[in-house]
């Protein structure tokens, strides 16, 4: 069915109350709107899962600092890709592209509240909890994302990476690795550096002990 804007609907979808569907949509068969969705400039694929409140295809954050001391507003131009058998839970939103497309691959599994930035790439079958993502970052397929997972502008997560809830990552990560911790470690590092920091205090008192001893053996 084609609708008001260029929209297409596919066949078998469901459409609940509330939902806004805006120019330039195509929805695939099978796919169900929960209350409250809205998007725009979005291309949804088939047997997709829209939870209440998602927003989809919202302007790009993108400003540029002006001579007057404000913002500009950079016009995001492109669109939102969701392809076949993705997830999106209640509350999520995802920017669409400067240019091009934001994307979420096939299969890919999106908790609530989560923020997806403008020029995203998400691969295949990722998972992801209560997550920030900035613009432009990259995350291959069949990754795991944990509650709270921040991910810096500009970073590339290769393939099935693990990344601990509440890391923070501002560097690439290579295909297959575990990260943890602000900044995000790597999986066995971050164990040691906690088993250290939690013994910090029992570590203190011998120090200051010891200096005190030395202290008095220089003044003899």
């Amino acid at each position: 069915r084609r609708y008001r804007g260029g929209a297409r609907i596919g066949a078998d979808c469901q459409i609940y109350p509330q939902v806004y569907i805006g120019d330039g949509v195509t929805v695939g068969d099978g796919t169900i709107l929960y209350p409250g969705v809205r998007f725009t400039r979005v291309l949804i694929g088939s047997r997709c899962i829209l939870h209440a409140g998602a927003v989809i295809g919202a302007d790009g954050f993108g400003f540029i600092p002006n001579a007057a001391g404000g913002f500009d507003k950079i016009p995001q131009l492109g669109n939102v890709v969701v392809e076949d058998d993705v997830e999106i839970g209640a509350n999520t939103c995802i920017d669409r592209a400067k240019t091009d497309s934001t994307i979420s691959a096939g299969g890919v599994k999106l908790d609530n509240l989560i923020q997806i930035g403008h020029n995203v790439q998400i691969g295949e079958n990722t998972f992801s909890a209560q997550t920030g993502i900035a613009g432009t970052s990259k995350v291959g397929h069949n990754c795991f994302l944990a509650g709270q997972v921040g991910i810096a502008d500009h970073v590339t997560i290769g393939d099935r990476v693990c990344i601990g809830s509440k890391s923070g990552l501002d560097k690439d990560v290579p295909d297959g690795e575990v990260r943890f911790g602000y900044p995000a470690l790597p999986g066995m590092q971050y164990h040691r550096a906690s088993a250290i920091f939690k013994n910090l205090p029992d570590l203190a008192t011998p120090r200051e002990q010891a200096e005190k001893e030395i202290a008095a053996l220089k003044e003899k």
